[in-house]
Parts: C-alpha cells; structure tokens; sequence
C-alpha cells in the first residue's frame, strides 16, 4: 500500500505544470541613447504603467553602470533616468547618455515566477528572496 502511495505521489508530481518564463529582451534604440526591453506579458506592465508611485520602473527594472570589479556589482546605484512604455516594450533613457564601450547590466526581477514546490525543495528558491537576472549590455 506504501508503494502505490509513493508511485501516486511521484506521478503528481512528475505531470504538474512547469510555467514557462517569459524570454526577455533588451536592446539599444535612439542612437544607443535608451535600452527596450520587451518580453514582460503586455495586461502586466500596462497594469504597473498606472501606477502612480515614482520611482516603481526603477525599482522592477533598474538599470546599473557594471563595476571593474564585478563582485561589486551589487552594490551599484541604479541609474537615473525615465522610464517609458511604448507598445509592450519598456524604454529607459538615462538622465547622463550612455558611455561608450561601457558595459550595463538591466536587473530584471522575477516576481512570482516559477514559485512551484520543487524549487524550494531543490534549493532552487530560498523563502523571502526575490530571485533575478541580470541582462548585460554594452554601449
């Protein structure tokens, strides 16, 4: 009885539906003067686009200079700068341009994404912590 209880168990399992991530893009526009970044579901960032909190773009998608010492980068100020949506892109455009042959990284944060059981039990997930990726580019 054991053993039909764990073969169930691992068939749940094994059948549960993995949501796929979106795949996230950035580019340069404007003369290498702004960065779009597409990919995000278009219902969701129209949805933070009437938000009216300052700062919420930079606090989702926050744009930094990368350090010599890329140990250090997480310790980096963001960026200032203005933060568009247009169609279903969003477009940063620095306060200061872009230094040339300087390399950025974009922090795209994964809000509630692949949240599923397993990757908390496979140490893919820590309770309480935002996992991210880090999209780099060079002016």
């Amino acid at each position: 009885m054991k053993k039909m209880a764990l073969i169930l168990v691992l068939l749940f399992f094994a059948c549960s539906h993995k949501p796929q991530a979106p795949v996230v893009h950035i580019s340069l526009i404007n003369n290498n003067r702004s960065i779009k970044f597409t990919g995000l579901d278009y219902a969701i960032i129209s949805e933070i686009n009437r938000d009216t909190v300052q700062g919420i773009w930079q606090g989702l998608v926050p744009v930094f200079r990368m350090p010599d010492d890329t140990d250090m980068k997480d310790y980096q100020p963001a960026l200032n700068g203005k933060y568009k949506l247009i169609d279903s892109a969003v477009v940063f455009t620095p306060d200061t341009p872009f230094i040339k042959n300087q390399t950025y990284f974009l922090r795209y944060f994964e809000f509630g994404e692949r949240n599923s059981t397993w990757d908390f039990i496979k140490n893919k997930k820590k309770l309480g912590k935002t996992s991210y990726i880090d999209l780099i580019f060079k002016q």
